[in-house]
């Protein structure tokens, strides 16, 4: 052999010792990737357990400032709050969604007044405050598009005065971007961001946030597919993403996550824009129920789950682990 020592290109070298391995990592975790997800409930000083998501809570407005609080000090960027709203003040139209005193914009307002520093994001849709369990309105077997819509903007202007700084709409209702984004200009909030669930599948890894948010389940015989993306398609998701785009969306988001990494990679690849993964109540509860058999390491598995999503392009992750991880970072 003329060219020495076999073989000449040994990639385990670089491997070899943990300095060395530090120095060439292409993607790292960071606090600054987190966003943590909060389920809010009525009353005062209350914690109410989510079985199916074990370690996951409902908090009242009061304990839920507290968790915020938690956040800061774990130097959590941003947290996003999710409704559990009481079946008794649910109606066919989600009617609950249009007064600016409903749950979510209480607790956006006492959060903000405690933490303005921290980022508050909120959902647009109506599935927690409808008793059917749709994202918009259900009338005769279909979804009614454009008239949701209307009642999303109304929504979207209230979260934004409470204090909210960016608009999650996870709907998927078709033009409710642009929509939303006019009527936020429209109100004075110019600078609230918008960040579109803009590919969010029809998936069965929702099952414990259903569960979370307390949200009705006569959803007929589609369930949500007629809005929802079909698990099989993804050139459909880059038409959707570059749709949202265009209407106004600042941050798109995949939903759900970890089977979804394809698309991921494909939207941060073909638009470059600032990509969320959230890694979703199903995804949440398998790796729990696994690591408490024994079946995993469970802090080593939630570091792989990141470093997956950032290699794939995710410049943040919605994740219900987000304070462990933080803890892990910390250490």
């Amino acid at each position: 052999m003329s060219r020495g020592e076999y073989p000449a290109t040994r990639m385990r070298r670089n491997r070899i010792r943990a300095f060395s391995r530090r120095l060439v990592a292409e993607n790292k975790i960071s606090l600054d990737d987190l966003i943590w997800p909060l389920f809010v409930i009525e009353g005062e000083n209350i914690i109410d357990d989510v079985l199916s998501m074990p370690g996951v809570n409902r908090w009242s407005i009061d304990l839920l400032v507290k968790q915020a609080g938690q956040a800061m000090a774990l130097g959590i960027p941003a947290i996003a709050i999710f409704p559990s709203i009481d079946p008794k003040q649910k109606d066919p139209a989600g009617s609950l969604a249009r007064d600016g005193e409903n749950l979510v914009c209480r607790a956006v307002a006492a959060v903000k007044a405690t933490y303005p520093e921290l980022g508050v994001i909120c959902d647009v849709a109506l599935d927690p405050f409808t008793d059917h369990g749709h994202d918009g309105l259900f009338v005769e077997g279909r979804i009614l598009n454009d008239e949701t819509i209307a009642i999303l903007c109304e929504q979207a202007v209230h979260q934004a005065n409470a204090g909210c700084d960016i608009i999650a709409p996870s709907d998927m209702m078709d033009g409710r971007v642009g929509e939303i984004r006019d009527a936020l200009n429209r109100s004075g909030h110019v600078d609230v961001q918008l960040m579109a669930y803009a590919a969010k599948y029809a998936s069965g890894f929702y099952g414990p946030f259903r569960e979370a948010i307390n949200t009705g389940s006569q959803l007929g015989t589609n369930g949500k597919a007629t809005y929802q993306m079909d698990p099989a398609n993804g050139n459909e998701a880059m038409h959707e993403i570059a749709l949202d785009l265009a209407e106004g969306a600042d941050i798109i988001i995949i939903k759900p996550g970890m089977p979804y990494l394809d698309i991921l990679q494909r939207a941060k690849t073909k638009f470059g824009v600032p990509c969320v993964a959230y890694q979703v109540s199903g995804e949440y509860a398998m790796i729990c129920a696994a690591a408490q058999n024994g079946w995993l390491d469970r802090d080593r598995v939630l570091l792989e789950s990141m470093l997956a999503f950032k290699r794939a392009g995710a410049d943040a992750i919605l994740t219900y682990f987000a304070p462990d991880i933080a803890k892990i970072l910390h250490k």
